[in-house]
């Protein structure tokens, strides 16, 4: 699927006529889409300016970027600020909004490629926005792109034709990753929930839970990051947006709404399984309490008796008497069976 090729080419069509007249410049390290009108996407190895219809996806991968805006800049006739190609080539950024009178700029955090539900793994990926451009800076491993492209080359119709809408197709897929994430989160805090709070088994280390209770913060603070980037892409973007393209990016933020809504359930619920945690250890230890303290209360009358005919007085009739000790065991045996006959009755054990 992927033609990769550092030599210059020029842009041609399926016919292998040029696309476009001017001086061609290559694209080291990038996978360049082009999407005609109502025809599917194609990948060209190399570009000498942006065609006359269609739309271009040029796509970088951050760890062999160096230097990209330099071979775009030319080709799109644009200046990339150089905070913007800081922000794109940062291996870790929060998601924001920017732009000029020229482009848009929308960092994204997605999920990384890892399965696992925790800890959370993010990557950053840039989304330029030009006119009939998309250009894209991201990890290798960002698995978002990687299915956006199987799913593009499995499209059947209904390309996307504008940079908008591609980015869009893009953004939906990190955002139903993070929509997918909340099943295997609820299932792992249920499972440490439930061994949490197992009489039988509890569990040895209820920071796991501190942990995770961490790692849904993190996921909310995200979100919320998501959502106002996107807001703030839909209020400030330099192009005109069609109802449809509101639509879609409004879809998007709703997503986003929902994953942020569900990380705050689950840290109250974290929250109140620690809380029940540490309920049921003061209840277990009240309970060790009460049995120790009716153990005490019941043996002190023997304690008493036995200490009072412990005693080295020389006058102590009772000892000298033939049933003097079996009546000092039933003495001291009823009065122990009768204290706790009484604590039963009373449900004090």
């Amino acid at each position: 699927m992927e033609a990769r090729s550092e030599s210059a080419e020029v842009l041609t069509g399926p016919d292998g006529m040029p696309l476009g007249p001017g001086a061609y410049c290559p694209i080291p390290q990038a996978t360049i889409h082009y999407f005609a009108p109502n025809q599917p996407p194609w990948l060209l190895r190399g570009i000498g300016q942006v065609p006359d219809q269609g739309l271009l996806w040029i796509d970088f991968e951050r760890g062999r970027a160096q230097g990209w805006e330099c071979w775009i800049e030319p080709i799109l006739g644009v200046a990339i600020e150089p905070e913007h190609v800081e922000d794109a080539m940062a291996d870790a950024h929060p998601s924001i909004f920017d732009g000029t009178p020229q482009y848009d700029i929308l960092v994204f955090e997605g999920l990384g490629p890892g399965s696992a539900p925790l800890p959370i793994q993010t990557r950053c990926a840039a989304f330029f926005l030009f006119e009939r451009v998309l250009v894209t800076v991201r990890t290798a491993d960002s698995a978002s792109f990687e299915l956006a492209k199987q799913r593009l080359a499995a499209m059947r119709g209904r390309w996307p034709q504008t940079p908008l809408q591609l980015a869009h197709f893009v953004l939906d897929l990190m955002v139903d990753r993070y929509l997918a994430v909340r099943d295997r989160l609820d299932a792992e805090f249920t499972r440490l929930q439930d061994e949490l709070l197992d009489p039988k088994h509890p569990m040895r280390d209820w920071r796991a839970l501190l942990v995770g209770r961490r790692e849904v913060r993190k996921l909310e603070s995200l979100s919320e990051a998501q959502s106002e980037a996107l807001d703030a892409w839909r209020r400030n973007s330099c192009f005109d947006w069609t109802p449809a393209d509101e639509v879609r990016v409004r879809d998007l933020i709703e997503h986003v709404g929902r994953v942020r809504a569900h990380a705050g359930d689950l840290q109250r619920d974290l929250e109140a399984a620690v809380q029940l945690h540490f309920a049921s250890l003061s209840h277990r230890t009240n309970e060790i309490m009460r049995i120790f303290t009716v153990v005490s209360v019941v043996f002190m009358p023997p304690m008493l008796l036995t200490g009072i005919w412990g005693m080295n007085f020389k006058f102590m009739p009772e000892l000298e008497w033939r049933y003097g000790y079996p009546l000092a065991l039933t003495a001291v045996f009823g009065v122990c069976i009768g204290m706790l006959v009484w604590f039963k009755r009373r449900r004090l054990f």
